[in-house]
């Protein structure tokens, strides 16, 4: 027996139209995947910079009253000493880092000898390992490397030269939106939340939506905040342990501060950057004297875990009101899920659920 079923026209339309639009939207969001990251990028660096144009802010209604006109001169000041304490680190590690490149260059043959006993000493070591020759054989193997090297960047200097380029334009293009989002962001969701009714005292749903919204944003800027001080606790851990080295081992105390700023910078760079930055000063201070290169290595590391698993879990946690093992979970599925990136958003996300699951209570009273 046959049925016969009867529809208007505009539930025909919605039926097709729903998956249509979701298909053309992953369609947009696919081409358009590299430029939302950017935008997301910078929003997050403007959310970032928040605390600090607060307190910009709170400085020049000290010294002027308060105005109005002091929120879009605080955001462009904030914004401006940022670039300046980059610009000035760059000033004062580029000189270091070049030149004990040139003072490890010139005195290798010196160190060496001091330190390995020179090819003598070299293959005597190989002949312990069962190596006859092991001066032969290193010296292949760096004039192999070195020929491989050669190679490759010859035949992908161009795609270098154009890859460089694409990242120097979108680092622009971070910063110019950065700045954007500082002086007219607030402006903007200021207006969005004005016409969603969030001033009307009827209308809970966009009250709730705008204080949850607002808790999120906040959530993000002490994360980052918070961050900021972990990487400035592990530049000093590290410039103090370099200071303390420089005296055992008899290389300049001056490699301190910069050696502190390095591991600071690239501490910032979640997962890996405490790693590199590391790597950077063991490098730096091998070139004036191996031994310490390699005694700030494994200091650092012992000291890393501590910080890793101690240190930054308890101001984080004590910042966002999440537990260390809350944190330790959230970066490790973030990892193994988005990679990088899930590692970069792990903490945030997890501090805006606990926002979500504290708001439930209004979320549910909104809506009924």
């Amino acid at each position: 027996m046959s049925r016969e079923i009867k529809t208007d026209t505009w539930t025909f339309v919605k039926f097709w139209a729903i998956p249509g639009i979701a298909y053309l939207l992953c369609l947009f969001i696919g081409s358009a995947a590299e430029g939302l990251v950017i935008v997301g990028i910078a929003a997050l660096l403007a959310l970032a910079l928040k605390p600090l144009v607060r307190k910009v802010n709170n400085f020049l209604a000290k010294l002027f009253g308060e105005d109005k006109k002091h929120q879009t001169l605080s955001a462009f000041f904030a914004y401006l000493i940022v670039i300046l304490v980059i610009g000035a680190i760059i000033a004062i590690v580029g000189p270091v880092v070049v030149n004990e490149t040139t003072k490890f260059v010139q005195n290798f043959p010196e160190t060496f000898e001091t330190t390995f006993g020179g090819w003598e000493g070299i293959n005597n070591f190989g002949k312990n390992l069962g190596i006859e020759n092991l001066q032969n054989e290193i010296t292949t193997a760096l004039h192999n490397i070195s020929n491989d090297l050669l190679s490759v960047l010859g035949n992908n200097l161009i795609s270098s030269v154009s890859g460089l380029a694409g990242i120097i334009m979108k680092i622009v293009l971070v910063l110019v939106l950065t700045l954007l989002f500082l002086l007219d962001g607030p402006g903007m969701m200021e207006s969005l939340w004005s016409k969603l009714g969030s001033n009307d005292k009827n209308n809970k749903t966009a009250k709730v939506s705008r204080r949850i919204i607002s808790k999120m944003a906040n959530v993000v800027s002490i994360y980052f905040s918070r961050q900021v001080i972990v990487a400035a606790i592990d530049g000093l851990a590290a410039m103090l342990l370099t200071f303390i080295l420089s005296f055992v081992f008899g290389f300049s105390s001056s490699l301190a501060v910069p050696m502190g700023m390095i591991t600071m910078i690239f501490y910032l760079i979640p997962m890996f950057g405490q790693f590199i930055g590391g790597t950077l000063v063991t490098i730096i201070l091998f070139f004036s004297s191996p031994i310490g290169g390699l005694s700030f290595a494994i200091i650092y590391i012992i000291y890393a875990q501590i910080e890793n698993n101690i240190i930054s879990p308890k101001i984080q946690g004590d910042a966002l009101h999440l537990t260390p093992l809350t944190i330790l979970c959230a970066i490790t599925v973030g990892m193994y899920v988005f990679g990088l990136l899930g590692a970069i958003i792990a903490i945030p996300i997890a501090g805006c659920i606990r926002v979500l699951v504290d708001e439930y209570p209004n979320i549910k009273a909104a809506r009924s």
